[in-house]
């Protein structure tokens, strides 16, 4: 696996310390910091770690070029998902570039930390991690002075989480990474241009929005929002499905489709799909969630189903990624490397990704799944 990322670090001594920084996010170590790692790999000081990250000459994104291919090479497959998220970096200070007190999904409230948005890639095959970028609030791109001590390049300028989002998938598009849908929770659904962007570039999506979302126009009577038109859902309109296998099980909601007349190319359809928890909250209430769709006309509630299920592919990403290969445990301020050691860790996970879907259990599963998805095929 490293030896397709070799050639882009040029001289053999970042080569070599890349190679053992790897590995040392994939032993059993129980901080995977510059201290631990350098120590893992035999050094006595985390100095050549640090260079790694900060003064070698090689760039992150290129090194992710090559990440992409190898993932779309032993994970690609002609169902694959683009997933858009974000995690937090809970730290300390107001040095590390980027940071500031901002709400984190991680931690569930706002924290002083750093955002980081991220595209996975899930298949039939298995799920990873392809792209990242470090979101940057205005508090920073306003502040030449701040920016500068960051390391953070003078042309970088101030874009939302939707933008950066947009950016690494056209990036994944334009490499023709085989998929077929895109899916993202609210922040990024809820973006008018980031749906656009997606029926432009001819993928079908399944992304979250808020109640508030307008469905359907109306000149006399008004705009529907999503809620109003959920509300009016009749009775057998709600099927008890599972979008997924979770830790204890299938993932089994109520789910309700409705058709959204709004203007799309021929042969395309919109819905409007609902989700209902199955047991009442500490409110008393049972908890709806709410995804605009964008597909191939005939499409069934089922496919919907299964693409808003596949987002928590990207948290399982998450998850794995910061536990097993130390994701979230570097020690780095600046700009390239937070980018740097971000990738060198989605190039572990990838590693693990790669190796579980080449297990024999696993390849007798998709197997089993391949026959018998070519068999409902036939059958329609």
């Amino acid at each position: 696996m490293f030896a397709r990322v070799a050639g882009r670090f040029g001289r053999v001594e970042p080569r070599r310390q890349a190679r053992a920084y790897v590995t040392g996010l994939l032993a059993p170590v129980e901080r995977k910091n510059g201290w631990q790692l350098a120590e893992a790999a035999g050094d006595s000081a985390p100095d050549r770690m640090q260079r790694l990250l900060g003064s070698a000459r090689w760039e992150p994104r290129e090194v992710r070029l090559d990440l992409r291919a190898y993932v779309v090479e032993n994970l690609g497959h002609r169902d694959g998902v683009l997933i858009v998220d974000e995690t937090g970096f809970i730290k300390k200070g107001t040095k590390s570039a980027g940071v500031q007190r901002q709400y984190s999904g991680t931690a569930g409230r706002v924290e002083n930390c750093q955002l980081g948005v991220f595209l996975a890639y899930a298949s039939p095959l298995g799920r990873t991690l392809i792209d990242a970028e470090l979101y940057l609030p205005k508090s920073w791109t306003s502040d030449p002075a701040r920016c500068a001590a960051a390391g953070i390049p003078a042309d970088v300028e101030f874009a939302t989480k939707p933008v950066l989002a947009r950016q690494m998938l056209a990036r994944a598009l334009d490499a023709e990474v085989p998929v077929a849908w895109a899916t993202a929770d609210e922040a990024y659904g809820m973006d008018y241009k980031f749906r656009h962007f997606l029926e432009q570039r001819g993928v079908n999506y399944v992304v979250a929005v808020p109640k508030s979302q307008v469905v359907a126009r109306g000149l006399a009577s008004g705009d529907t929002r999503a809620d109003s038109l959920v509300a009016d859902a009749p009775p057998e309109a709600w099927k008890r499905l599972s979008c997924g296998e979770g830790s204890k099980g299938p993932r089994l909601y109520d789910w309700a489709l409705a058709t959204v007349h709004f203007e799309t190319e021929p042969g395309y359809q919109r819905w409007l799909l609902a989700r209902r928890s199955l047991t009442a909250n500490t409110k008393g209430e049972l908890e709806l969630a709410y995804y605009l769709c964008h597909g191939p006309a005939g499409t069934t509630i089922d496919e919907l189903i299964g693409v808003a299920g596949a987002r928590w592919a990207i948290e399982e990403c998450f998850q794995t990624a910061k536990n097993e290969v130390g994701l979230d445990q570097y020690q780095v301020r600046r700009y390239d490397a937070w980018h740097r050691h971000i990738t060198l860790a989605m190039l572990a996970h990838a590693y693990l990704a790669v190796t579980a879907a080449h297990a024999p259990k696993a390849q007798a599963a998709w197997s089993a799944s391949h026959q018998q998805r070519s068999v409902v095929s036939w059958h329609t």
